[in-house]
């Protein structure tokens, strides 16, 4: 994988570059939907290229380790042709999903034992274990596996939870070197900075990972509860330190105005569930601002969804009709709200892109924010 800055901002700290996979070119800064279980909850691929204009889209190794598992995976050669998506895919390391599972896992310096949510067995992810794992689900971005502490939490906690973080990404590095992918194309390995919201922390954490000299960097445990200002803190202190020639991935994160103002402050990659999650419950991102679609108001508003935005599902169906879905319990209301928040999500880091390019992203975003983020 390699990685061209093509602009940066002069008036921020943002910028435009292309990310290169064997599976194709992402362009940033960039939007990844989150396909946890080996699909986009409620979107066909089809819908997530043409509609959606997704360049990569995530999986999840905890559960796709569990459901369909690796034998299965194997057999088909891979995630991309399982899933018949053959644009780029990043996997996340399954710490997070194991790390939400506080009262079924333990973790130690060997790796972390858990119970499946499914049916209760018992198993291990050791860094090791981990890679080999991705390896094998075939993803193009590999992540290092790591603990994501909570928030708040005490220093002394975050403190050793990150040198054991550090332990386990020199295991990593170590095997995902020593082994090969299954599938003939390149892997590459991101190690994620960790430290709460410790600054101290968070400094080492990015020296450390500097050091590594990996092919992208990624900034985890910014999106588990803690005041945006806090995030936006961290993020800014991390990105003047990881370096400039490689992708940052902040983990997780956010709303239209999170990822705006984290491009701000030179984040390239992004991921989160909101847009489909917010979607199956009736909350739409327009260009114009967010819409609850449940209300009344949207009763006998014939209008499309958000004409500005363009895209299929957004200019084709009407305000009026997606509330009647929802109203009837529909799936198919879910589905068009999931494509056009996904729709929405891929228009706004375009958007971003655009002005970093023509040098005008800061005024820009400053009205963005607002715009985005207003009630109707």
């Amino acid at each position: 994988m390699t990685f061209d800055l093509v602009a940066n901002d002069p008036h921020t700290k943002a910028r435009a570059g292309i990310v290169h996979t064997d599976h194709g070119a992402i362009e940033t800064p960039i939007f990844m939907p989150v396909g946890t279980a080996g699909t986009v909850k409620a979107v066909q691929q089809r819908d997530l290229k043409d509609d959606v204009q997704a360049q990569i889209i995530l999986g999840n190794t905890y559960h796709l380790y569990l459901r369909p598992g690796l034998e299965v995976l194997s057999k088909a050669g891979g995630l991309h042709k399982f899933n018949g998506w053959d644009r780029p895919i990043l996997t996340d390391s399954g710490g997070y999903q194991v790390y939400s599972l506080s009262g079924t896992r333990k973790i130690k310096e060997e790796g972390v034992k858990f119970r499946s949510h499914i049916d209760g067995s018992q198993h291990l992810f050791s860094p090791e274990g981990v890679m080999d794992i991705q390896r094998t689900i075939g993803a193009d971005i590999i992540m290092a596996f790591d603990e994501c502490t909570p928030w708040p939490c005490e220093y002394s906690y975050a403190a050793r939870s990150l040198d054991m973080t550090h332990r386990w990404l020199k295991r990593c590095i170590e095997r995902f070197d020593s082994t090969e992918g299954h599938y003939g194309y390149s892997q590459t390995l991101f190690p994620i900075v960790q430290g709460s919201t410790f600054k101290d922390l968070r400094v080492k954490s990015a020296e450390f990972i500097a050091e590594q000299g990996r092919e992208g960097n990624a900034i985890g445990g910014l999106s588990v509860g803690e005041p945006a200002e806090l995030m936006y803190e961290m993020t800014e202190l991390v990105c003047d330190i990881l370096p400039r020639d490689k992708p940052r991935y902040l983990m997780g994160v956010g709303t239209p105005a999170n990822i705006l103002e984290n491009i701000a402050l030179g984040v390239d990659m992004f991921d989160c569930v909101m847009p489909t999650r917010n979607a199956r419950n009736g909350m739409l991102f327009t260009t114009q601002g967010i819409m609850n679609i449940a209300n009344k108001k949207w009763a006998d508003d014939f209008s499309p969804i958000d004409e500005e935005l363009g895209g299929y599902v957004s200019t084709f169906y009407s305000r009026s009709y997606v509330r009647h879905l929802f109203h009837s319990k529909e799936m198919l209301g879910p589905q068009i709200a999931s494509i056009h928040n996904l729709t929405f999500y891929l228009w706004l880091v375009k958007q971003a892109r655009q002005q970093i390019l023509a040098g005008t992203f800061r005024e820009w975003k400053e009205r963005m924010v607002r715009q985005v983020m207003t009630r109707l």
